[in-house]
């Protein structure tokens, strides 16, 4: 597989997510496709990670008068798993935000529709 299955792939599911979140009136639906939206991006994050020259953060921070300096040590090629990890993390916190918000409007009007959110502007 080459870098342009990954990449299409992950447009594919991108396109998906983002359908989803125009046309859906469920919330549960909406955070669904945002979900598939933040794997897409894992996916690139991946996919660039594995298949690009990765760039040396060492030489970076010698360029940018950082010599000596531990916080750019980190090993070649684990820069997309370390952005993915922060993708998943942002992923899991959008989804309990999420379902909370969900919970609570449901307690409130006894349903989830989205049109029925912009209530809570008043």
């Amino acid at each position: 597989m080459t870098l342009m299955h990954y990449l299409s792939l992950a447009a594919i599911l991108f396109g998906i997510g983002f359908y989803g979140v125009l046309t859906r009136r469920n919330a549960i639906a909406v955070l669904m496709s945002l979900e598939l939206m933040f794997n897409a991006v894992t996916i690139n994050l991946i996919a660039f990670n594995r298949y690009v020259i990765p760039f040396r953060l060492e030489e970076f921070g010698m360029r940018m008068g950082f010599s000596g300096s531990s916080a750019f040590m980190t090993p070649d090629g684990y820069i997309g798993q370390i952005f993915a990890i922060f993708v998943i993390a942002i992923a899991a916190a959008e989804a309990t935000v999420g379902l909370a918000i969900v919970i609570l409007i449901y307690r409130r009007w006894r349903g989830i529709d989205i049109d029925r959110v912009n209530l809570l502007k008043w």
